[in-house]
């Protein structure tokens, strides 16, 4: 981003971008690889407000050169620790910056939040060099919008004259500001994020249940779950967030690699009081490794009968299906669904001579057989439109107070209620729909996507703004960590004469340089492999 800044230090030939002073209000340079935008119109608007609250700004910047100063030698020291874990570990370092390369398989809408964020990003970070110069007293020649390639970025042309005649420190405010403004707008996002449900409350729930924003077309829940739906409860446990959501599917993830044992197993936490009438002995085949086999629409289960708490093992009960196998089923999901349920509950601790029986004299007990990387998961959901039918007539009966109307309500509620069982890769299943915590009040096809937009906006720039601030604090040629380590040193290393002291920061730079694009380099070596 100091680019052509430092190009001003070092020769006469400023930079790529020509500097005229008889530059136009308005420009543009356009190639095959490269298109900007100058501009000259916020230049003194820009330099009268910095110069005018110049001594706050003086305090405010100095700040900065704490942080950038304390940056540039915090990713030193990690830059040299990975140096150290590629050189033993042979590739596997310890910290690794994975976020620096996202791969091919970011979607077009990822992609244009990136590069929004990218483009907001960038800008705060220049007009934290212009401010911390015109409060210096630098003059602005202008400022420039690019799109270079795939990257959108932006700059500010400096008056070199004015920028050579500063103090050390001086110079180090201008340098370290755009890291530092990074630092804050991160710190700004997060702000907004924390306030963002109470800032939206007036039109928006947060925090009942999360709403399906969309389903993908390869998703296995396409054609059950639709956007607007409410997912009510996941595998038998209520959620009321996303990222309760997602604590769940890691659960349920961690809980499939701990049962799978490379066979067939049942999960006891997992039963049905199946009539008698219902399940009907059929002839079972047992295929190749003891697998059983259904037909594709129904479902095997097998008997499960008096569970007592020796086939539990640490609250995972897990029935060892050869010595079950003489009583298996090929039930309907859907029909089973309907029927209660015979197992222990996940927060039940089993004790000696406790039985998970609970069925009647004509029901038995059945559980569906899990094959490995598969699970049984129960999706609980409803319409948008039938909570808010239910959370209005419930409002209405605590007005009224009537019973039968309190008796329909509830009779409302539980008719709203489908679920839907999903057997397989849990983890799948979770990437395949995209959800919010937000509900709107009053629903309109804008207003229900904007809770998220805003929230994915907000987290990206966080993301994209700190690691612009670790980029440019990169002891690395081109970047503002070059200004920094120069200016530092200029100002540490009084003693030394100048031609030392150029000596000096080429070789940190150009030891920062080989080793940030050797960690660089294994890393997306390492991602493509």
């Amino acid at each position: 981003m100091m680019d052509g800044r430092r190009r001003r230090r070092g020769r006469s030939n400023p930079t790529v971008l020509p500097l005229h002073s008889s530059i136009c209000q308005l420009s543009n340079t356009v190639s095959c690889w490269f298109c900007d935008f100058k501009f000259l119109i916020l230049n003194e608007p820009l330099f009268h407000f910095g110069r005018r609250y110049s001594r706050w700004f003086g305090v405010w910047f100095t700040i900065g050169i704490g942080f950038g100063v304390a940056t540039l030698v915090g990713v030193t020291v990690v830059l040299l620790y990975e140096l150290g874990a590629l050189l033993v570990y042979r590739g596997n370092t310890f910290f690794g910056l994975p976020f620096l390369f996202t791969g091919p398989n970011i979607s077009f809408r990822s992609f244009v939040y990136l590069c929004v964020s990218s483009i907001v990003s960038v800008l705060v970070h220049e007009f934290g060099h212009a401010l911390a110069a015109a409060s210096e007293g630098v003059h602005i020649e202008y400022i420039a919008i690019f799109w270079a390639v795939f990257f959108p970025g932006a700059l500010v042309a400096f008056n070199y004259a004015s920028l050579q005649a500063l103090p050390a420190v001086a110079s180090l405010r201008i340098y370290c500001a755009g890291i530092w403004h990074n630092a804050v707008f991160c710190a700004f996002c997060t702000f907004v994020l924390f306030l963002l449900p109470y800032i939206l409350s007036p039109f928006y729930t947060y925090g009942e249940h999360p709403m399906v924003m969309d389903v993908a077309v390869s998703s296995p829940l396409s054609g059950y779950l639709s956007p607007r739906d409410v997912i009510v409860s996941l595998d038998d446990t209520h959620i009321h967030t996303t990222e309760e959501w997602k604590h769940i599917v890691m659960l349920l993830t961690e809980q499939s690699k701990l049962l799978s044992s490379g066979q067939e197993i049942v999960d006891g936490h997992k039963g049905y009081c199946v009539p008698h009438s219902l399940s009907q002995e059929i002839t079972h085949s047992l295929g190749k490794g003891s697998e059983t086999k259904c037909p594709n629409e129904l479902t095997t289960f097998v008997s499960a009968p008096c569970l007592d708490s020796s086939e539990y093992d640490n609250n995972k009960p897990v029935i060892n299906l050869p010595k079950r196998w003489e009583s298996i089923q090929c039930l309907d999901a859907k029909d089973v669904l309907k029927f209660k349920k015979c197992a222990y509950s996940k927060m039940e601790t089993p004790t000696t001579n406790k039985s998970g029986c609970v069925c009647s004299e004509v029901e038995s007990c059945f559980a569906p057989v899990q094959r490995p990387g598969q699970q049984w998961v129960e999706i609980t959901f409803s319409s948008l439109d039938c909570q808010n039918v239910g959370r209005n007539s419930d409002a209405t009966d605590s007005n009224v107070g009537q019973n039968s109307d309190a008796a329909d309500s509830i009779s409302l509620e539980r008719s709203c209620f489908q679920t839907y069982v999903f057997v397989g890769d849990v983890n799948f299943m979770a990437r395949s729909i995209h959800l919010t915590s937000y509900q709107p009040r009053w629903y309109a096809e804008f207003a229900a996507y904007l809770p998220n937009t805003l929230e994915r906006f907000f987290t990206s720039s966080f993301h994209v703004s700190m690691l612009l601030a670790l980029l440019n604090s990169l002891p690395v040629y081109f970047l503002d960590g070059q200004s920094i380590l120069e200016g530092i040193i200029h100002h540490s290393f009084i003693s030394l004469n100048s031609s030392k002291r150029r000596l000096i920061l080429r070789y940190c730079l150009l030891g920062g340089t080989i080793i940030s694009a050797t960690l660089f380099l294994q890393m997306v070596l390492h991602r493509v492999v």
